[in-house]
Formats: structure tokens, C-alpha cells, sequence
């Protein structure tokens, strides 16, 4: 720590900010020397009014990390024709899942309470050497004002840490994007690590599992197989070298192993598809419509690709796709949340903060 390295080298160092004592009056304020831990997540909007989905939406799909395309094509696209529509749509979805009691969305809501959770558990460990605090990929709060928060709390290092069990160029990396460019505008730059995905990590494994295990002993009648629904892509990025499919296929299997279950009692699906291009299938809202018609009468899907429930899952899994279910014939459908502020999830969370810490602390 800054304290007792300036100490050490016959420097004293006042209390509090850490004024040097030999220092002239006019040197600025010392800051105690710690380390941060920012966690990052995709985003929501501020509201879910017309203008606060629009400045969303724009911000996430003009990411060309999100939506490729040339800038001379999608924009106009983007801008004259889809965000004059869109956001009334996806505003009407976020209405009826949101947080009114706290004013905000779900997602940010569980991102709190996340990072409560861990700020807790590392305090346990650390003390107050190491500062906890989240951001967003889009909206608020941004990836550089916390970045710029943390700089000035005295965090000369950084571990960042996307919230993404399975990497994919449209979230991890995007993040990861986000998070050196906030770094390219501090004058003192602290040193940094980014921590990577952690699809196959037995304890995210063990957690994942748990939940499956309180839902299906909650059932009196199980269901006849469990969906593993995973955030879909565009075919061509698997082509071009995106891990994320073959990532999502390892944790359904390992999942399976863990639960000590047979092959045919979980199927990987993609869910969230848009615009005209062929995605990763089968795709969730067509299959389980399938799965009813085949007799498969009860089913629980589980969405193993969010680290928390969000517009995805609240609206899309437990709207869309189970009217598809229960059009298609389908009795009972049982969503099983995501992991959240799980005691189990935010064990295994902080288990892969430690490691990444390992020779900071």
C-alpha cells in the first residue's frame, strides 16, 4: 500500500488523503493506494419513456461490435426508420417488468444487489483496501465515470470483470472495448487486468446447478426435459472465430454431468434473434412451440448465458416464448431464474475475482 511504501522509504505520510508531510503546501492530496474491482453489465435504459429507449438503443446498436454492418448502411437504417418505432415497442416490454417501486429496471436493480453482495464478501477479506463498484456497458452508469470514480478514490489497479459466463465479440469484448477507452483519457493510467470468461468454472457450474435442483424439487410432477436457452448470434460470427457457441454447448453438457442426468433431459436453444440474417439454432422460441407438438408437455427453461434476469428473460423467456409453449399445446412451463445475488453465484464470482487478484493483494 502507498502508506507504507512512502513510510519505508523515510517519507511520512500525514492520515486521511495521505498528505506527504515534506511535501509543499500547494502538492495535491495523496490518495490511499487500493485496488478496484468493477464489474460490468450490458446495460438498461434510464426509463422506458420514448426518448429514454431511443438514446438506449441508439448507444447499443451502433456498436459495431453489436450490429457490423457498414456505417453508411445501418445508420440511416438505424436512425429514420427503426428508432422511430422500436422504442415504442421495446418500451412497452420494459414497462411491464420494471422496478417501479425503486424507478429503475430489473437488470439494475440485480447489478446492485450483485455488487453489494460482493463488495460484503471482499470487505471480509480485504478490508477496505479493495473499492467494489459496477458499471454498464450502455447507459448509466458508463464504463468511464466509474472508471474515473475509481482513479480518484485512489485505485492505482484495476480488475475488470464482465459479467459474461461466455465470451462473445458483441458482449466481453465490447465491454472490454469500453474499458480501455475509458482508460485512454486518465492523465494517471492505473495498471489493469481484465478477467475472462468462466462458462466451465465448477462453481458456476455448482450454482447453475443448485438452482436447477430447488426448482425441480419445489415440482410435485417434473418436467419432461429442462431448455437451456442461451442470448443468440448471427451464424457468420461462429465462422469467423467467435467461441461463444461452442462455450454455451460445454456448459449444457457439463451442466448435465453435474445434475447426473441423461443426454435427452436438456437441449441447448438461442433465443433474441434479429434482423434477416440466419443465427445460431435451434431457435428457442420455435423449438419449444416443437417440443409441445411432440408431447413434450412439461418443460422448465433456464437461461444459463445471463449472469442476471433482464429483458431477455423476464419479458422475452417468461413472455414470448412461453405464449409459444402454451400455444403450441404445452401445459406447464416453469422458468427458472437467473443466478442473480445467489449465495452459490456470488461465491463463485468472488472465488474468480481472488484468483484474478493473486500477486495484487
Amino acid at each position: 500500500m502507498l502508506d507504507t511504501k512512502l513510510t519505508n522509504a523515510g517519507v511520512s505520510v500525514r492520515p486521511g488523503e495521505g498528505r506527504l508531510a515534506a511535501a509543499p503546501a500547494d502538492h495535491p492530496p495523496v490518495k490511499r493506494a487500493k485496488i478496484g474491482v468493477l464489474v460490468a453489465n450490458l446495460g438498461t435504459p434510464d426509463n422506458y419513456d420514448y426518448w429514454s429507449m431511443r438514446r438506449y438503443l441508439s448507444e447499443f446498436l451502433s456498436d459495431r461490435r453489436v450490429i457490423d454492418y457498414p456505417r453508411w448502411k445501418w445508420q440511416p437504417l438505424l436512425q429514420l426508420i427503426i428508432l422511430t418505432k422500436r422504442p415504442f415497442s421495446s418500451g412497452a416490454n420494459y414497462k411491464t417488468i420494471w422496478n417501479h417501486e425503486k424507478g429503475e429496471s430489473p437488470l439494475m436493480t440485480i447489478t446492485k444487489d450483485q455488487t453489494a453482495a460482493l463488495r460484503a464478501t471482499l470487505s471480509e477479506r480485504f478490508g477496505d483496501n479493495v473499492m467494489v463498484d459496477f458499471c454498464m456497458r450502455y447507459g448509466n452508469p458508463s464504463t468511464a465515470s466509474t472508471v474515473r470514480a475509481m482513479v480518484e478514490a485512489g485505485c492505482e489497479k484495476i480488475l475488470f470483470f464482465p459479467l459474461y459466463p461466455h465470451y462473445a465479440g458483441a458482449t466481453s469484448a465490447t465491454a472490454n472495448d469500453a474499458f480501455f477507452q475509458a482508460l485512454a483519457s486518465e492523465k494517471r493510467q492505473p495498471a489493469i487486468r481484465t478477467v475472462a470468461e468462466y462458462f466451465d468454472r465448477p462453481g458456476y457450474i455448482d450454482a447453475l446447478a443448485q438452482s436447477v435442483e430447488r426448482s425441480w424439487s419445489a415440482m410435485e410432477v417434473k418436467p419432461d426435459l429442462l431448455v437451456a436457452s442461451y442470448h443468440g448470434m448471427p451464424i457468420r460470427y461462429l465462422t469467423s472465430g467467435d467461441p461463444y457457441h461452442c462455450q454455451c454447448q460445454k456448459t449444457t453438457r457439463l451442466l448435465r454431468e453435474r445434475l447426473g442426468w441423461d443426454k435427452g433431459m436438456i437441449e441447448t436453444t438461442f433465443q433474441s434473434v434479429f434482423g434477416p440474417e440466419e443465427w445460431l439454432k435451434p431457435y428457442t422460441v420455435k423449438r419449444v412451440a416443437e417440443l409441445a407438438q411432440q408431447g413434450k408437455k412439461r418443460i422448465a427453461v433456464i437461461a444459463p448465458a445471463f449472469s442476471a434476469d433482464c429483458i431477455e428473460t423476464l419479458e422475452e423467456i417468461n413472455g414470448e416464448i412461453r405464449e409459444a409453449f402454451e400455444h403450441a399445446g404445452g401445459e406447464s412451463f416453469t422458468y427458472i431464474p437467473c443466478l442473480n445475488d445467489d449465495a452459490a453465484h456470488i461465491a463463485a464470482l468472488t472465488d474468480i475475482i481472488v484468483d484474478n487478484l493473486k500477486g495484487w493483494i
